[in-house]
């Protein structure tokens, strides 16, 4: 969900986080040598959503809304589409080139993102068997949390929310043993963690956590695969300390985004849930905090043999503006009141979204409430419950052996071909040849991939 105007919004939140104005920061990914815009339709939708995208950047295939690893040919909600119809991942092979591969996610592992990168499914919603309906499983279909642990059971690092779905219906959740909102959803009544652990090869050191403090205490070097799956919804936002704040972040029980890169693959999710409840100010400390990550792996990482990219499935309708000056806080007023109902707005609006409110017949006065608050729901032109994706271009910013594949407009499933062809693997190798190599030195040993969702 990280829009060109998300993109900008967190350079000012970031900059303005460090005692500065704001305009004049640069994020981690902009400072990457080659940025592409992307088109984010699906094959049935000038408006996208996650799933048709993710398969697109993911797989290379544009798909029709809602629909998750399949071509066009699988409609949505039709079980009986699927078969034949499944789509491949970079994931997939960049493992089939023996490569190590990981999931890293702030949302659901098994959500829209995340999961293209596994599963096959004609419809994004079928987490687990209790989420689908009677025809889809008469008809064979798999839910999605069944297909993390068995389409490629050797994926070295999967770590996300969504662990409900991992167990059986009604069993209590390891965290929240009292709350029935975290209890597992599975009819089959299988662990899938246990499952999980099965899968591995003999002699391999399988570790599965569920809290930070097992993370930190790990010796990776001694792990050959890692499950980390944290409460049975999302894993939470983290709200960054502006600068006249005073204190520090509590340190909250699940890893952030940056403990967990460089992996092959992750994705910083709760920009786009942010966005939907039209809280601007949850949105963009995600951004700036995926913007840590992205130094980091940026740190940890060569020029000369990772290729680096960062990219958006789609963006939101998420605005900022009103002719605010240098420096004007972010999350701000306009200098302006409007000339129609005289009253004063905030620079962030979005187009649609659940902050339209009218209060005796007339736009709410936002000086009467506290639009600093990080639950703040900036005002929208049209009442939604939740907000829209947006339809425009997405920037995709790369840096690293072959970076310049992306330049220009594309589309966006030539995303994973262009990586593809960077690090030779999937099916398109002739260049790999001995003499006939790409330009690049070496090449990659693996690739980094941060795709913000959902």
């Amino acid at each position: 969900g990280m829009g060109v105007s998300t993109v900008t919004a967190a350079r000012i939140l970031k900059g303005q986080l460090q005692h500065g104005q704001g305009e004049e920061s640069l994020l981690e990914m902009e400072k990457f040598p080659y940025v592409a815009l992307a088109k984010t339709y699906n094959t049935n939708a000038q408006v996208p959503d996650s799933a048709g995208t993710a398969t697109a950047y993911l797989c290379g295939v544009k798909a029709n809304e809602g629909t998750l690893g399949v071509s066009a040919g699988v409609t949505r909600d039709h079980c009986n589409t699927t078969k034949g119809q499944e789509v491949t991942s970079i994931l997939r092979w960049a493992k089939d080139a023996g490569k190590a591969v990981g999931i890293v996610t702030t949302t659901r592992v098994t959500h829209a993102t995340p999961s293209a990168a596994y599963a096959h499914s004609a419809n994004r919603d079928w987490y687990s068997d209790g989420e689908m309906p009677p025809d889809a499983l008469q008809g064979g279909c798999k839910d999605i949390a069944r297909q993390l642990v068995e389409n490629i059971p050797d994926i070295e690092v999967i770590m996300g929310g969504g662990r409900k779905y991992m167990f059986p219906k009604n069993a209590s959740d390891v965290e929240y043993p009292h709350e029935e909102k975290h209890r597992g959803t599975r009819l089959d009544r299988r662990d899938l963690v246990q499952a999980w652990h099965e899968a591995k090869p003999p002699g391999k050191v399988a570790k599965y956590v569920w809290h930070r403090r097992e993370l930190l205490a790990l010796n990776l070097s001694r792990v050959d695969f890692l499950l980390g799956s944290w409460s049975g919804l999302l894993s939470p936002p983290r709200i960054l300390l502006p600068p006249r704040d005073v204190g520090t972040p509590k340190r909250c029980r699940y890893p952030t985004l940056g403990m967990l890169v460089p992996h092959p693959g992750g994705t910083g999710g709760r920009i786009d849930h942010g966005h939907h409840e039209g809280k601007a100010k949850q949105a963009l400390h995600e951004a700036v905090e995926l913007d840590r990550a992205i130094g980091l792996a940026t740190r940890l990482t060569s020029v000369w043999d990772t290729l680096s990219v960062v990219t958006a499935d789609h963006s939101h309708v998420f605005t900022f503006g009103g002719y605010t000056p240098r420096g004007n806080p972010i999350f701000g007023l306009a200098p302006m009141q409007s000339d129609v109902d005289r009253k004063p707005f905030t620079s962030i609006l979005y187009g649609n979204g659940p902050g339209y409110k009218i209060v005796a017949g007339e736009r709410e006065n936002v000086s009467a409430v506290d639009f600093a608050h990080a639950d703040y729901q900036a005002q929208s032109a049209v009442p939604l419950r939740q907000e829209t994706h947006g339809g425009e271009d997405v920037a995709v910013f790369a840096r690293g052996p072959m970076a310049h594949l992306l330049h220009g407009v594309h589309e966006q499933n030539y995303i994973p071909h262009a990586m593809a062809y960077a690090a030779c693997i999937g099916s398109n190798r002739g260049h790999c040849n001995a003499g006939a190599r790409p330009a690049a030195p070496l090449l990659l040993p693996f690739l980094t991939l941060l795709i913000l969702l959902c």
